[in-house]
């Protein structure tokens, strides 16, 4: 197949108000060429939305009838989105009829991993049809579900999108990993023949963030300044590194709210945001040690990257040179939607999006709905 212009969409699960929106040219397989991206921010009113929709989900925890609210935001967010599009659609210098498909993350509002006799469950709100009834554009969305169905993670999915990265830049030694700080954290390592494995590490930004706003301070801890000043709590700390999860096999996935800000219950704003990023890149560097083989380098992408603090502990804490996207030629703020625009192109191709190293499906499976 020839490349063709795909569009991907992403808002992460840290509701940092931002929608990600980045044109690819691709075939699925080998990236040709980066379009045009860029940040379009939501109204407040949709931001507020979305809290109330998460906090509500976490209520209803896959029990009985979804929230109403649930449609309220999914048909909010859609709209908004597929403005983000046709808006930069337009400062491209292209018509919509110039782009394939588009790549519709939605807005994630729970997940539950699998567990040993009870199949997971995910819930990404984005109602794919509308989207291309609005944009006249083809549209791939809810990417994750069939992968959990049979009895995947569903997470995460940035593998395949990592390895074409990887790929481009010849870094096919298996000494260079991709380590993506949103919400919660996800390592990539391709040794550079067969062998492609994800997983969650652990936490990112959220609890750090939701500590943040819990004591009135802001959004989150900008700049990592709080960290940089604060003193890890060395003993907490140690206890919270034997979480089972960390140690446990991949393939395997987190929630948002798996880990929380409660983590820094009783420390004051700079040792609680010092422990906290600590515990992150703590648990990076436990990940690390799970791999085939250990990499020497970690590329950084996700607003993770811009946090010194974060960048600082990953060598102290996890023993490994970590450097930003940008050092090696990527947009950092772009990955993740242009992931998506990947993996529209291999839904639209029949193409296996998930496989057992990376979600722990059972076999390599194709997935995402597809409004043509």
């Amino acid at each position: 197949m020839e490349p063709i212009w795909a569009i991907g969409l992403m808002t992460g699960t840290v509701l940092d108000g931002n929608i990600d929106v980045a044109l690819l040219r691709t075939d699925g397989e080998s990236i040709d060429s980066f379009g045009a991206y860029t940040l379009a921010p939501y109204p407040q009113s949709i931001r507020d939305l979305l809290e109330e929709t998460l906090a509500q989900a976490r209520k209803w925890n896959f029990e009985g009838p979804e929230p109403a609210i649930f449609k309220q935001a999914e048909d909010a967010l859609t709209r908004a989105q597929s403005a983000a599009v046709l808006n930069l659609v337009r400062q491209a210098g292209l018509r919509p009829e110039d782009v394939g498909i588009i790549g519709f993350h939605g807005q994630s509002v729970l997940h539950r991993a699998p567990q040993p006799g009870r199949i997971g469950a995910t819930r990404q709100l984005g109602n794919g049809a509308l989207m291309r009834e609005l944009t006249g554009i083809k549209t791939a969305y809810d990417f994750r579900s069939a992968d959990v169905r049979a009895g995947g993670q569903g997470a995460p999915l940035a593998a395949l999108y990592h390895q074409a990265l990887l790929r481009k830049i010849g870094a096919t030694d298996g000494k260079t990993a991709v380590l993506n700080l949103g919400g919660v954290a996800n390592v990539t390592f391709w040794d550079g023949a067969d062998t492609l494995v994800a997983f969650d590490t652990g936490p990112a930004n959220a609890p750090i963030n939701d500590f943040i706003k819990g004591l009135g301070l802001g959004d989150m801890d900008r700049n990592g300044e709080m960290a940089l000043r604060g003193t890890v709590d060395e003993e907490r700390l140690a206890r919270l590194l034997t979480h089972p999860y960390l140690s446990a096999p991949y393939p395997k996935s987190l929630d948002r709210f798996d880990f929380l800000a409660s983590m820094a219950d009783g420390l004051g704003a700079e040792d609680g945001a010092a422990t906290l990023t600590a515990f992150t890149t703590g648990a990076v560097g436990k990940a690390l040690d799970l791999l085939p083989s250990r990499p020497d380098r970690l590329i950084v992408c996700g607003g993770g990257r811009h946090n010194p603090a974060i960048m600082a502990m990953l060598k102290t804490r996890a023993n490994v040179d970590a450097v930003p996207a940008e050092a090696v030629g990527w947009r950092g703020d772009a990955i993740e939607a242009e992931c998506f625009a990947f993996l529209a192109v291999r839904v639209l191709r029949d193409l296996p999006i998930s496989f057992p190293t990376t979600t722990g499906a059972p076999h390599p499976l194709t997935g995402g709905m597809l409004a043509a």
